[in-house]
């Protein structure tokens, strides 16, 4: 196997930035009208569309 540079190894990451750094990890906790408990709906989704998330069943 050849040896690869600590200069390239950056390389390689800076073009991989983007692909994970774009979405997040959401929580909404949701109140149950008969019984009165909370229940959580966590969903990963992309950083534009945290807002249409929360939005979705007010």
């Amino acid at each position: 196997m050849a040896k690869v540079s600590k200069n390239a190894k950056v390389a390689q990451r800076a073009a991989n930035v983007g692909s994970g750094r774009d979405f997040v990890k959401v929580i909404k906790s949701i109140k149950d009208p008969v019984s009165g408990k909370y229940t959580f709906k966590e969903l990963i989704v992309h950083k534009d569309k945290v807002k249409d998330f929360f939005e979705q069943s007010k």
